[in-house]
């Protein structure tokens, strides 16, 4: 599934975990806060990771009171703060801010945590292969390594101009949320989810139930940007657990093209 969805009320609904969305099973929404609003998080039965993707904001949960400061996705690392169920993050927007929420249900009780820029891990893929046209950057949040006790992935692709990502084809068992951005509204590329092609635009979503191969690409002179986001399945985490499309798989083993 690929959607545009609105912003309304100052915030985009992403997918539910319930609904046309379900197979998801996540909540996501972007909120966007003017200077001097206030927005409180918190999702029944659920934990909540809370990313800052541009502003000035400062978070606060349990007892701690935290600043946090980020001049947009394609220039500055992560912040994120991760809570399990029964905790609430309230966000006070200093400037205009953007925010994604990501939830999924988890009766596990966990230590909130805060990832800050120097906590991610980033790490250049498929430098060197194919004339470098699927170099991209990659960046972990929350995954299975740092967070065994957490139900959901998150993390974040800065897609270079004109080049390719998700390469080659692929598919797993557990679903699959991108939200992407463009650092100019004109911006563009295209999603490809099984057989079908879809644009990308600003701030829009792909979706990608188990077992759906997925690519995309972005047009030259813009930048991509792209949250993702992955719910494990009981008895089946992700981790960095991908079967990749058949056809494709000579890509890999070909040494003559670079």
């Amino acid at each position: 599934m690929f959607i545009y969805p609105k912003i309304s009320g100052g915030r985009q609904i992403l997918c539910r975990a319930y609904g046309k969305t379900s197979d998801m099973m996540m909540n996501i929404t972007a909120y966007f806060l003017k200077e001097g609003e206030e927005l409180t998080v918190s999702e029944p039965g659920m934990e909540t990771a809370v990313l800052l993707l541009s502003g000035k904001v400062v978070f606060a949960y349990d007892d701690e009171r935290v600043q946090a400061e980020r001049a947009g996705v394609f220039k500055e690392l992560p912040t994120c703060v991760h809570v399990a169920a029964g905790h609430e993050v309230a966000i006070y927007a200093e400037t205009a801010a953007e925010i994604l929420v990501q939830s999924t249900e988890n009766e596990k009780q966990f230590p909130s945590r805060l990832f800050l820029p120097k906590d991610v891990v980033q790490k250049v893929s498929c430098e060197g292969k194919w004339d470098n046209t699927a170099v991209r950057d990659v960046v972990d949040i929350i995954n299975i390594q740092n967070s065994p006790y957490s139900n959901m992935v998150l993390g974040e692709v800065y897609a270079r101009q004109g080049r390719w990502w998700s390469y080659i084809p692929h598919f797993h068992p557990q679903p699959e949320v991108y939200y992407y951005k463009f650092d100019r509204p004109e911006g563009f590329g295209a999603c490809f989810i099984g057989d079908k092609a879809y644009t990308i635009k600003d701030k829009s979503v792909g979706m990608f139930p188990g077992g759906k191969t997925h690519a995309q690409v972005t047009a030259p002179g813009y930048p991509m940007y792209c949250a993702w986001m992955i719910r494990h399945l009981p008895g089946d985490p992700w981790d960095n657990t991908r079967t990749d499309k058949p056809e494709y798989e000579w890509l890999l083993e070909n040494t003559d093209i670079k």
